[in-house]
């Protein structure tokens, strides 16, 4: 299919076209689609009509905008398995998990619709008589959403349903390697009752989006910039927007750490360590980065996790295995140059060979022909400390170090050191070493005996330090990153009642002492 950015409901074409072919990853003789890459200016004309087209849609009731939000979910829940169908052949990810992810958008909408009718404000009592006080969540105005390739709908669903449930219109620039996603996902929004005035859609790349954004928050287009990518793109992107005085919601990347304690149910960790590392290849920015095991087990655990490793399915992604291919060929690239950090100190375990998997560097058990597409080895990199690149480097791919600990001091030193503060996890029978490592833990989300990866679209998704900005998103705490409090307060006493000058003081004796008999 030839797709392209949709503005106000009708193709745009940039000034001089750019098409690239969106491959299948596990299968690249097959094209997904062509996407026509849009200019700077096709961003900024999207940011107008979305401007434009912002008065009406906040005009609407929020419940009936929590009513377009379950239309949404429930023409997703239908088309659940074309859209994971879709997601499976464009970037790769395994059957399952592309329907889990799906799953999400539909729990995102569940969620929100009730936040149609709780978009509540407060009433406040005034220090003054006949006045009263109140607040209220009044939408931003223009979103610009920036999305990246490896949850192309779970991730903008995030932005887009909180976004527009609250009033607001949204610009998105989806991930040039997912666009057909992104536009099946964009017309099952329009679709379930968004406007087309709401909702523009670009395909485009890094440069002409950051080009387009600049222009259009220097021309008072934006107020509101959401990111999920790498944290070198989200600096820039933050500075950007803190030219203009906005506060971006930035969900950055992670070295995300699981600590393995001497009581820890070895079996239960090693389950959690496999899917946190190797789920979609290694491409979460919840990734497992470094297993940090007690000494005492370290051994143990390493011999059986080599073992699960070893033995993983890995292949054709519409059939049962634990990971597929990588994103696209720059992804495998950059994976390549992360094996690089591997020194000689280390001592590397879990598969049959390193880097990209091929005829010439098979993969014992690969399902599939690993020719055909972009499959890179698991592997488990062993004696990780600080100081290491390996450490301290967020390698997007099927790469896991193991580093060893004697104390808690230690391993929350490990947990933190990088630091990256996106999710971690401790595997542990005691309550009070998994309350001291969650209370001293820098990430924003830390989970007790599972997995780094994970989020339920109930809980606040977000990190700290390199992995963003504080911001949060999912559930009713997202709500703070598209709406603005506004108080009124409302005087009806017929005159001017000036705060903290016109406030009576009520009567007192403060020289009053009781008697100390006795004394």
């Amino acid at each position: 299919m030839r797709l392209g950015s949709v503005i106000s409901g009708e193709l745009a074409r940039p000034a001089e076209s750019r098409v690239l072919h969106s491959r299948n990853p596990a299968n690249l003789g097959e094209v997904v689609a062509e996407v026509e890459l849009a200019d700077a200016a096709t961003f900024v004309r999207a940011c107008q009509a979305a401007r434009d087209g912002q008065p009406s849609w906040a005009a609407l009731p929020a419940p009936l905008r929590g009513r377009v939000v379950q239309q949404v979910g429930r023409l997703v829940e239908a088309n659940k398995e074309a859209l994971a169908a879709l997601l499976t052949r464009e970037v790769g990810k395994p059957w399952r998990e592309s329907l889990g992810e799906v799953q999400e958008v539909i729990d995102t909408c569940t969620f929100f619709l009730g936040e149609g009718r709780r978009l509540y404000g407060q009433t406040v009592p005034s220090e003054m008589p006949d006045k009263q006080l109140f607040t209220f969540r009044r939408p931003l105005g223009v979103a610009a959403v920036i999305t990246a390739a490896n949850f192309p709908v779970a991730v903008p669903s995030w932005y887009l349903v909180p976004a527009l449930l609250c009033g607001n219109t949204v610009v998105w620039k989806p991930s040039e390697h997912a666009g057909a996603v992104a536009h099946a996902f964009a017309e099952l929004l329009w679709h379930g009752g968004v406007p087309h005035g709401a909702l523009q859609l670009v395909q485009a790349d890094g440069p002409a989006a950051f080009a387009g954004l600049e222009a259009a928050l220097n021309a008072g287009l934006v107020d509101k910039l959401g990111f999920t990518g790498s944290t070198a793109v989200g600096r820039r992107l933050g500075e950007l927007a803190g030219r203009h005085l906005q506060a971006p919601c930035l969900e950055l990347g992670g070295k995300n750490p699981l600590v393995v304690a001497p009581d820890a149910d070895l079996d239960l960790a090693v389950e959690g360590a496999l899917f946190s590392g190797f789920g979609t290849a290694g491409q979460r920015c919840t990734s497992l980065g470094t297993v940090i095991v007690h000494r005492d087990v370290h051994d143990e655990f390493l011999r059986r996790l080599d073992l699960v490793v070893s033995d993983a399915p890995i292949g054709d992604p519409f059939q049962d295995v634990l990971y597929g291919p990588m994103l696209g060929e720059g992804y495998l690239e950059r994976f390549e140059g992360f094996l690089g950090m591997i020194d000689g100190h280390h001592r590397l375990c879990g598969s049959t060979g390193q880097g990209r998997i091929t005829a010439a560097n098979p993969r014992k058990g690969m399902v599939g022909d690993p020719e055909a597409g972009l499959y890179a080895h698991p592997t488990v990199v062993d004696g990780v400390v600080p100081g290491d690149a390996l450490y301290g480097t967020e390698t997007f791919g099927p790469i896991v170090g193991v580093a060893s600990y004697g104390s808690l001091d230690e391993a929350v030193a490990l947990a933190n050191g990088h630091g990256y503060g996106l999710s971690a996890a401790i595997y542990t029978r005691e309550a009070a070493t998994a309350f001291r490592f969650a209370e001293r833990c820098r990430a924003g989300m830390v989970s007790v005996n599972n997995s780094t990866s994970g989020a339920e679209a109930h809980l606040p998704f977000g990190g700290n330090g390199l992995s963003g900005n504080g911001s949060r998103q999912s559930g009713i705490w997202v709500l703070e990153q598209f709406t603005s409090w506004q108080a009124l307060n409302w005087d009806y006493s017929g005159k001017l009642q000036k705060a903290q000058m016109d406030v009576a003081e009520p009567p007192s004796d403060l020289s009053f002492r009781l008697d100390q008999p006795g004394r």
